[in-house]
């Protein structure tokens, strides 16, 4: 009996650890001290290097749409988010994701016309905005020092 009430009040607390950190705004992520703002970031690079190494392939246009709808998706809601490294620089940051989702938008127009010439084009723009980007807002990884 003693150790069932001991078991239930593991769980309890372990539930209530559980939405402390949902609370405070941290994303899944394992040993990682992530933010929300991480874990759109993350499904965007994941959807966005797969697309890059199928974007001339007009055979895997649809494919390449439903990534690129999950770019969007992950790029609306990073829009709305702050920079936990810099977040005084908000304004400016939101502003470049405005500018990203407006070139992803753009990505989906020549993948639906099956203009992939012109589509890769726009995935190198987007993948230099990336880099600017991650360079600008992104806490640098204190393993690469």
């Amino acid at each position: 009996m003693k150790i069932r009430i001991l078991l239930l009040s593991l769980i309890c607390s372990a539930a209530a650890v559980t939405g402390v950190n949902a609370a405070e705004g941290k994303a899944k992520g394992g040993d990682k001290d992530e933010t929300v703002l991480g874990g759109h970031m993350d499904k965007m690079g994941g959807a966005f290097r797969k697309l890059k190494r199928q974007i001339s392939d007009a055979s895997k246009n649809a494919d390449s749409l439903t990534l690129v709808a999950t770019i969007k998706a992950a790029g609306i809601e990073s829009a709305k988010e702050k920079p936990a490294w810099k977040p005084e620089d908000a304004a400016k940051f939101q502003a470049k994701m405005k500018d990203f989702n407006a070139k992803v938008d753009k990505l989906e127009a020549a993948l639906k016309a099956n203009d992939n010439a012109t589509a890769a084009k726009i995935c190198d723009e987007l993948g230099q905005a990336q880099k600017e980007g991650h360079k600008e807002f992104k806490k640098p990884d204190e393993k690469k020092k």
